[in-house]
């Protein structure tokens, strides 16, 4: 059996607007997250997870944001297009874990169906995702409220 892992890390600062996509999941917020496409750094990082542990880059180079056709992309295609490329090279995704870093939204109650969309996106049983968010106590960028990081861990396996 050969099982990979592969990490993610993503970072959007927030901007002007009237709230973010977290993990695939719209909340209303004071602000959003400025990027390329919908700046959802949790599913950048699990798809950036995806493609590293089949070692093929990174999520810039499998969708570069000088490429118009990605402007404003919702990023469950990003997650859905590394998990078939996964399926492609014979590669089941097993688990994925994303931790968001924030002070503010609250991730806690929508923590269920921000599992439920990556499921979906990553065509996985929702026991097989985690997220989860914590703070920095104030500290950095996160804690000044100036915008969320992301972090995440996918496990694949080929028989």
């Amino acid at each position: 059996m050969d099982i990979r892992t592969g990490n993610g890390f993503d970072v959007h600062a927030f901007g002007p607007g009237d709230g973010v996509t977290l993990c695939g999941v719209r909340l209303p917020f004071d602000r959003c997250l400025v990027g390329h496409s919908d700046a959802d750094v949790g599913l950048h990082a699990l798809t950036d997870a995806v493609i590293g542990a089949l070692g093929e880059g990174d999520i810039g180079q499998w969708f570069p944001p000088s490429d118009p056709a990605w402007k404003g992309a919702a990023s469950e295609v990003f997650l859905a297009r590394a998990a078939t490329r996964a399926a492609d090279r014979g590669y089941a995704i097993s688990h994925l874990d994303v931790t968001l870093i924030c002070e503010s939204p609250k991730v806690g109650p929508h923590a269920g169906a921000m599992r439920a969309a990556v499921a979906a996106a990553a065509g996985i049983a929702p026991d097989r995702v985690s997220v989860k968010a914590t703070t920095t106590e104030g500290l950095g960028f996160t804690g000044r409220g100036e915008g969320i990081a992301a972090i995440a861990t996918a496990t694949l396996v080929r028989p």
